[in-house]
């Protein structure tokens, strides 16, 4: 069905397994790889469609930052786990930079390990790059809505305000304990760890 989508340029909108048009773009998202789609992406979403006022689309990003892109099979894999869960938005965005451009003033639901990775500058290159990265999310109107996880170390983590977040402090929400917390991964469940 979307291999002949191929290469997606811009954003689809996916329910029930039909690919949708004219669909207006969503306020919140939860971006993921989705492999496999699992309860704590949905409890993350219901947790942040409750702090929001509003849904919670999802968001598959056909290519991603750190691994090769997806092939039209993967895609397929994956987004038919959605059919009875709700919109999937197709992207071709492995930045939340990108996702912005595509969403502006929309609220993206994340993990906590996804929040420390969005303010770590090795994945800018330096503190004045991610900072003029995080400045332009601002500008774009978007949030970052972030659930907690589990670290490393086996230690629930919740998103608590950062030194520098004066500046940035606007671009985050935090999920308490008591709004959000499963502790599954997808790394888990493909036996990873």
């Amino acid at each position: 069905m979307l291999e002949s989508l191929f290469p997606i340029t811009q954003p689809l909108c996916i329910e029930r397994g039909q690919v949708r048009s004219a669909v207006p773009p969503p306020r919140a998202l939860l971006p993921g790889s989705f492999n496999p789609l699992h309860r704590g992406h949905t409890a993350l979403a219901r947790a942040a469609a409750l702090r929001l006022g509003c849904d919670v689309h999802y968001e598959l990003s056909w290519h991603n930052v750190d691994k090769p892109p997806l092939s039209p099979d993967e895609v397929e894999r994956r987004v038919a786990q959605f059919v009875t869960i709700g919109p999937l938005w197709l992207t071709q965005a492995p930045t939340f930079l990108d996702k912005a451009a595509l969403f502006p003033g929309a609220a993206f639901v994340v993990g906590w390990d996804t929040a420390i990775r969005v303010i770590d500058p090795k994945y800018y290159g330096s503190v004045a790059a991610r900072d003029a990265a995080l400045r332009r999310l601002l500008a774009y109107g978007c949030r970052l809505v972030v659930g907690g996880r589990i670290d490393g170390q086996g230690v629930f983590r919740v998103w608590h305000d950062h030194e520098w977040s004066r500046e940035f402090g606007p671009l985050f929400m935090a999920l308490s304990e008591g709004d959000f917390r499963e502790d599954i991964s997808s790394t888990q469940l493909r036996g990873g760890r």
